[in-house]
């Protein structure tokens, strides 16, 4: 049996950072698959439960929904307490946020994952799927990128998802605690928050109170998953054989420009704004990641997981949702700070 086609029939996973893009995607598919699903949104005085307030009141009834912080150890052991499985997404990823605020990355990234590791190690937790990111590697050196590409901090943003990949490797090494670490690359799809480029510009693209479409440097390549694929290799993570302790890619193969990104959407659009340099939304000197692009044979060929959704129709799905959600008034210029 391949992880993806794993019976999730009443084990009890947590997922941490389930409150943001990818995590209440996976969430959700957890809960289709029958699982008993935690899922941790991060505590605020509002009350918002971030991406899981929009799911099916069916899907709501079926999941537990807790919320507190990652940063406070005592609460993720009590949290993490009875579960088979722990999913870790939650993290801080906005990469512009991390050079006003760089000790928040390095207490909620690399503190708040010591605090997942502790409390699985201590509560005996099956596997923890631990959450890397494509921006560890730098500007790459080489491409595609392998798993052995060096690791660079061109950001304290990916400083400090370096650090927490290095924490789950040192406990895989040091207790024996069964940690998978994926490392996907760059995920997009409906609820992506305006932080990403592909959100932003389909955003300016259809929102009538945009007359023009502004955008930052288009030159850097990116390997685009859809969020319904990543959500597949996550449940792959959790449930094949892998080698605990070492990262895996998880990626398309294939780079394309923003530049390329941008014209697919107002083609897919049927937008005939014009667009507009702005040097705002550019990284700062030594900081831009040229290109990404990911070799991920090795997660292929030990799960059988393969991307299946083309760049265009991951696009033109996404449209579609940003333009239910235009056409209802629900848009919202937002920061997200959970994966």
């Amino acid at each position: 049996m391949t992880g993806q086609d794993q019976d999730f029939k009443d084990r009890t996973v947590l997922v941490t950072g389930a409150d943001g893009f990818i995590g209440s995607h996976l969430a959700e598919t957890l809960s289709a698959r029958g699982a008993r699903v935690t899922a941790l949104s991060l505590y605020d005085a509002f009350g918002n439960r971030g991406w899981l307030d929009t799911l099916e009141d069916e899907t709501l009834a079926s999941i537990k929904i807790v919320r507190g912080d990652i940063r406070d150890a005592s609460f993720v052991s009590r949290l993490v307490k009875g579960h088979d499985i722990v999913f870790h997404l939650a993290a801080l990823i906005a990469i512009p946020h991390s050079y006003d605020s760089p000790h928040a990355y390095v207490d909620t990234n690399i503190g708040g994952t010591l605090n997942i590791l502790e409390a699985a190690r201590a509560h005996g937790t099956g596997r923890v799927v631990h959450t890397s990111t494509s921006e560890v590697y730098g500007t790459a050196q080489f491409t595609p990128i392998t798993e052995q590409h060096p690791l660079q901090g061109q950001s304290p943003y990916s400083a400090s998802k370096i650090g927490a990949d290095m924490m789950a490797e040192a406990y895989t090494r040091s207790f024996g605690l069964p940690v998978v670490t994926l490392r996907p690359f760059n995920t997009y799809g409906p609820r992506q928050s305006e932080r990403a480029i592909i959100p932003s510009v389909i955003r300016q693209a259809l929102d009538p109170a945009c007359t023009e479409i502004s955008v930052g440097d288009l030159s850097p390549k990116r390997d685009f998953t859809f969020v319904d694929d990543t959500v597949r290799a996550f449940i792959c993570a959790a449930s094949a054989d892998l080698d605990y302790g070492t990262p895996y890619n998880c990626g398309s193969g294939r780079a394309t420009t923003i530049g390329d990104v941008v014209d697919r959407i107002v083609k897919l659009s049927g937008c005939n704004k014009p667009t507009r340099h702005e040097p705002g939304r550019v990284r700062p000197d030594k900081s831009e990641v040229r290109e990404l692009l990911a070799e991920a044979t090795r997660f292929s060929a030990a799960t059988d997981w393969r991307p299946t959704t083309d760049l265009d129709s991951g696009l033109a799905a996404t449209i579609e949702w940003w333009r239910d959600r235009i056409a209802r008034g629900t848009t919202r210029r937002s920061v997200e700070y959970l994966t």
